[in-house]
């Protein structure tokens, strides 16, 4: 995708470190456009969840030095909740349980605060039965309390509902791949592009391990995230790279980021 546009979500220099000191960010920088997928791939123990967790104002984290802006802002200091409510929108890897509200009660409440208005639940129930018919997920589910008793797929597609719904102008996808079989992963992914279809514009940040996710969303740009930094950016064909290489044959260029591309 051609870059005619100032970049909708930028990462410069980021350092961060745990609530104890541990520093986990050694100089993260990606720039995301509007409309743009972007994928970071790491082994274990890299730091994408963290950076994730940062990029959402999670307080378990302190940025130490550095920069991330949205849409021109600079937003080290905002709350998550101020992130969400200006656009910005995170798909955890391990969705978490919300007892007693229910999903079409959780949408209305983080919808009416990211648009600044109260919705009813008569107003939200035939935008969510549509979007639930394109997830394949059973539209009772509504209804239930938020992730209670729902299976590892139906929690994921559970998160790509929410992005459907708050319409953010930048998502972020922890894992969203993680512990789901083929067909489940195949929904999933679908369901993002089906919301990248009517919101062109949606910048999107995929963290994973896997190519697979990668082989449906087609990702402008691969980053590869070691130690805490990112050691190489390239096209999609660097995740293929990545998938008969492994990860030990770009660890000795952790102190520089290259580009195989030359993007």
């Amino acid at each position: 995708m051609a870059e005619t546009s100032s970049p909708l979500f930028e990462v410069r220099d980021l350092h961060a470190t745990t609530t104890d000191g541990t520093e986990i960010l050694r100089g993260v920088n990606l720039a995301v456009h509007p409309g743009e997928i972007h994928a970071l791939m790491g082994p274990n123990g890299s730091g994408k969840s963290t950076l994730a967790s940062v990029l959402m104002g999670s307080p378990e984290y302190l940025v130490t030095s550095g920069s991330v802006i949205f849409k021109g802002d600079e937003i080290v200091d905002w709350s998550p909740d101020d992130r969400g409510r200006a656009g910005i929108f995170l798909a955890f890897q391990y969705p978490l349980e919300v007892t007693g509200v229910s999903v079409i009660n959780f949408l209305r409440q983080a919808l009416s605060a990211r648009k600044g208005i109260d919705l009813s639940v008569l107003e939200l129930r035939l935008s969510i039965m549509d979007w639930m018919d394109r997830l394949g997920m059973d539209p009772s589910f509504a209804d239930r309390h938020v992730n209670e008793g729902f299976s590892g797929g139906e929690k994921k597609r559970n998160e790509i509902l929410q992005m459907a719904i708050l319409e953010p102008e930048m998502a972020i996808l922890d894992e969203t791949d993680s512990g789901l079989d083929i067909d489940a992963l195949g929904v999933v992914a679908d369901g993002v592009a089906a919301v990248r279809r009517d919101r062109s514009d949606l910048g999107v940040l995929a963290i994973t391990h896997y190519q697979r996710l990668l082989n449906i969303l087609c990702p402008d740009q691969v980053h590869i995230l070691v130690d805490g930094r990112i050691v190489e950016s390239g096209g999609p064909e660097l995740a293929t790279t990545l998938e008969s290489e492994g990860y030990e044959a770009f660890r000795p260029a952790a102190a520089t980021t290259t580009s195989r591309t030359g993007a």
